[in-house]
């Protein structure tokens, strides 16, 4: 190549490398030159929320049974949130950062996007990595972060912070129930907005993707035009869910254990929990539901008229007994006999319009129900769960 000519676009898309909180991450040096820092940050985060508050808790005797009506070791949701979800959210980082990059690069070595269109492909990842590297969308992340906190300190939840509450002056949360509200809960929200705006963020760089003149095959066995390996990309956000998940459950599991919540009232809320995971993170595949269905019309109508003229020539030479001339539909052999040309249409007329399957919902599912049996589990014998789990899946 000339040195004149300028290199190609990468066609790699980290979706976490380069964003604001990567670049702030990277200057504290919690992510190395080479690498995501994944152990590192996980547990860096998860202390700062949790070991200040632990700490208080001890010193001014909130922790342990016996030191105050609901010490801090009860209050699930405070521990979850900050020994599991944050974790969770920052180890989620890897598998979500490789799986993107292998699947996008795959678009180009499986022939999906064309010699012709490579171009405009790589155009699309360099715009969607400048979307990626905004300050923008951070600055309103932590904005919303800020004024979640400030209004929280006067509406959240009644019973969230009562292990640092002091008897004499309940209106009074302490110091460790501070940190909580003002800095344990912003890590985690920090987080679980980050995803969300990734999360867009691929829908956005999909949805362009979509765009473009793709080589989509509707006779492709795989029934979704030749990309159903991107199916497997929600499973990258299941320990997001699972995150999410584990901090409502352990929100629901204090308040039945100690306020006398009916968990059996909650099933709308988890069923609607459970429903709006899985369709959030299903949100990028749903950018190729319109190329499939233009190319599932137009495959129906071209193989609809192949096979009608294969089949019309087969009728006339062994039916109607009539001479038919060197027909090259009846000899080729990519068509076969009636049979044949039959199961080509059919594969057509089975293609799915959108690239999901039972590896895209069940990873996403499970994270976002285990935690929720487990709450359940509380006040409902498990083989009961169990029983009407397995109903609902026959």
């Amino acid at each position: 190549m000339s040195s004149s000519q300028p290199a190609p676009a990468p066609l790699d898309f980290p979706l976490v490398r380069g964003d604001l909180l990567f670049r702030l991450q990277r200057r504290l040096r919690l992510i190395p030159a080479d690498g995501l820092g994944l152990g590192r940050r996980a547990v860096f985060w998860s202390m700062l929320g949790w070991l200040p508050v632990v700490l208080w808790a001890v010193y001014a005797h909130r922790a342990l049974p016996g030191e105050a009506a609901e010490p801090l070791l009860v209050h699930f949701g405070v521990h979850a949130r900050l020994l599991i979800a944050v974790p969770l959210l920052i180890l989620a980082e890897g598998p979500a950062n490789a799986m993107t990059g292998r699947l996008l690069r795959h678009l180009v070595e499986s022939g999906v996007v064309p010699a012709h269109g490579m171009a405009a492909f790589r155009a699309v990842l360099a715009t969607t990595a400048k979307m990626r590297d905004s300050t923008a969308p951070w600055i309103v992340i932590i904005g919303v972060v800020v004024a979640f906190s400030t209004v929280s300190e006067i509406v959240h939840h009644v019973h969230e912070v009562d292990w640092a509450r002091d008897t004499a002056a309940p209106a009074a949360a302490g110091f460790g129930g501070l940190w909580y509200l003002y800095v344990s809960r912003s890590i985690y929200l920090v987080l679980v907005l980050g995803w969300l705006w990734r999360l867009l963020l691929l829908t956005v760089l999909f949805w362009r993707i979509a765009r473009l003149d793709l080589s989509l095959v509707p006779t492709h066995p795989d029934r979704s035009g030749g990309i159903a390996f991107l199916e497997r990309l929600p499973a990258a956000f299941a320990p997001i869910v699972l995150a999410i998940s584990t901090v409502l459950a352990s929100r629901l599991a204090h308040d039945a254990v100690y306020h006398d919540l009916a968990l059996q009232s909650m099933r709308v809320l988890m069923v609607v929990f459970v429903v709006a995971c899985v369709v959030v993170f299903l949100l990028p595949l749903l950018a190729f539901a319109g190329p499939l269905k233009r190319v599932k019309r137009q495959a129906l109508l071209d193989y609809g008229a192949l096979v009608g003229r294969h089949g019309r020539l087969v009728r006339r030479r062994w039916i109607e007994g009539r001479p038919v001339d060197d027909e090259p539909v009846l000899s080729a052999p990519e068509l076969g006999p009636v049979a044949d040309t039959a199961a080509v249409f059919d594969s057509v007329q089975a293609m799915r319009t959108v690239p999901l399957g039972k590896a895209s919902v069940l990873p996403l599912a499970a994270a976002a129900i285990v935690p929720m049996l487990a709450v359940l589990a509380i006040q409902v014998p498990v083989k009961d769960i169990l029983l009407k789990l397995l109903k609902a899946l026959i």
